[in-house]
């Protein structure tokens, strides 16, 4: 049986997820609500929240578990090119923490495949909207001419980024706004990026899979160091481009 976490329940071993052969793989616990510290005690032991409108709060904790390590990030010639005329033209900008809220409602709206809604609910938005406040969240920002175009939003604890949705309203806006956030954490030392599950799209930018054990062990270590700086320069994009 799913357990149910009350207010100050603490979440049972991520080892006792329900397995691949279960049809919900990585699903961990149910509760009712969702507020900023038990997003905070979830992230910090590898599990977030994924549900949809009606549901309740569902806390996840897959294996094996897609990451992205900084230094693995693809940069096809494309998109290279892109980020080149970026660094060139005063018009592109990169942002951070500008439009927070802004960019989680520009993720929510996203058709995304095999996905009729989204989890992004108005109880998301709220929870979320505190951990940005309290400088636990962020937005990268790809702004042109003055407009946002593209970003993308997560969670930073101490070294470790936790990703949780994108953006795109001009061809690769979102990809700019990864390729600025890869740039940034590895000019601060942070080695890895949280990307929850697996997907193409972020397979072909260098994401792969590892075992949960293993992220957990990283995730441990990463979480008790100091935070980093949310200052953002568009010239460290050179590190990426390299």
């Amino acid at each position: 049986m799913l357990p149910w976490l009350h207010d100050n329940d603490p979440f049972p071993s991520v080892e006792s997820a329900l397995s691949t052969h279960s049809g919900a793989s990585g699903l961990l616990a149910a509760s009712e609500k969702l507020d900023m510290q038990r997003l905070l005690l979830a992230y910090r032991q590898g599990i977030f929240p994924w549900y949809e409108e009606g549901q309740p709060v569902l806390w996840w904790s897959p294996d094996p578990r897609m990451v992205l390590v900084p230094a693995e990030f693809k940069v096809f010639p494309s998109l290279k090119k892109t980020l080149k005329r970026i660094l060139r033209e005063p018009a592109w900008e990169i942002r951070v923490d500008t439009q927070f809220i802004h960019i989680m409602t520009a993720c929510a709206r996203v058709a995304r495949r095999a996905q009729s809604g989204t989890w992004i609910t108005a109880d998301v938005l709220t929870a979320y909207g505190a951990l940005h406040q309290s400088g636990f969240a962020h937005s990268i920002e790809t702004w042109y001419a003055d407009q946002c175009v593209g970003g993308l939003y997560g969670v930073s604890i101490g070294r470790m980024f936790f990703g949780e949705s994108m953006f795109a309203l001009r061809p690769d806006a979102s990809k700019i706004a990864l390729a600025a956030l890869v740039s940034h954490l590895r000019w601060h030392d942070v080695n890895m990026i949280d990307c929850q599950q697996n997907t193409a799209h972020l397979a072909s930018l260098g994401g792969r899979e590892i075992p949960r054990s293993q992220f957990i062990a990283h995730l441990r270590q990463a979480v008790d160091k100091a935070p980093i700086p949310w200052r953002f320069d568009k010239t460290l994009l050179r590190d990426v481009i390299a």
